[in-house]
């Protein structure tokens, strides 16, 4: 079987997936000289292509993205992404066995691969949710693509992808939850409430929290105890300067209505004088 385009011309050497809504085939690419290998897409559910052809538009950054080629084929669209050999990052992960400090770089490269991946949230979602994380030998991460796209949902946002994410770290952080006491808790509260809007986040909170093998120092325990309820503390003083501010505005507010007074003195004052006499002794 070959799919071509202006291109490409990808003939299939390996089936991935054969599904309702798409196939999936491992391809080299016959025009190129280089041997390279491709994870091809084939996407035959009209519906789905127009979903997914509007995310890449939303995205806006198709030329930099890890889509290589795009194209129509005879009632189909093909979408072709880079090949790695497989490492699923659950079958190579070894947290019983790995250091503290390894299993929180690990985390910290998980995040970084899903910020640096220049690909709609809708489809990095998949990624995640289907199992397309791999671990290289020197503990970085990189993605196959090998998806189903039955559940593509163009509603999807970064914050979904984030929650997902964080769920995957604090499946790798598990097994170090006892020497790591407050960074699990801090994920696991934080992703039970659903907190992560922002990779970013996440990025900081891992950071922060990665100590490796060094006692945590009082300043690290404030940090981190700020960090976690960072939102709260937020929240409360939000409110104390919504209700400053509303004090402020009435005050100035009654001096415009009440002359030189203000509410404040009509309140505290307006017992102290009777007529022309005066109650203070």
């Amino acid at each position: 079987m070959i799919f071509e385009s202006s291109k490409m011309k990808l003939e299939v050497i390996s089936t991935k997936l054969i599904g309702e809504t798409n196939d999936c085939y491992i391809c080299k690419d016959l025009k190129s000289s280089g041997g390279s290998l491709y994870t091809v897409i084939v996407v035959k559910d009209h519906e789905c292509i127009k979903n997914v052809l509007e995310a890449f538009r939303r995205l806006d950054l198709v030329e930099n993205s890890a889509l290589v080629d795009s194209f129509a084929c005879e009632g189909i669209h093909v979408l072709v992404f880079p090949y790695r050999r497989e490492r699923n990052l659950f079958d190579f992960y070894a947290g019983d066995l790995y250091s503290l400090k390894v299993c929180e770089d690990i985390c910290i490269n998980t995040i970084i691969a899903c910020m640096q991946l220049a690909l709609p949230y809708q489809l990095l979602y998949l990624l995640l949710t289907q199992n397309q994380l791999n671990l290289s030998s020197d503990n970085n991460i990189f993605m196959s693509y090998a998806i189903d796209l039955k559940d593509f949902d163009l509603n999807i946002t970064e914050k979904d992808c984030v929650v997902e994410c964080a769920r995957i770290i604090l499946v790798l952080l598990e097994a170090k939850a006892s020497q790591k006491a407050n960074s699990f808790i801090l994920l696991q509260k934080k992703s039970a409430n659903r907190s992560y809007s922002k990779f970013s986040e996440l990025y900081r909170d891992i950071t922060i929290a990665a100590v490796g093998d060094k006692r945590i120092t009082l300043f690290g325990r404030i940090k981190l105890w700020l960090s976690l309820y960072s939102n709260y503390i937020f929240g409360v003083l939000f409110w104390i300067c919504v209700i400053l501010g509303i004090v402020a505005l009435s005050l100035i507010l009654s001096r415009f209505v009440l002359g030189n007074g203000s509410w404040l003195r009509v309140i505290f004052n307006n017992f102290k004088n009777i007529g022309t006499e005066s109650l203070v002794q």
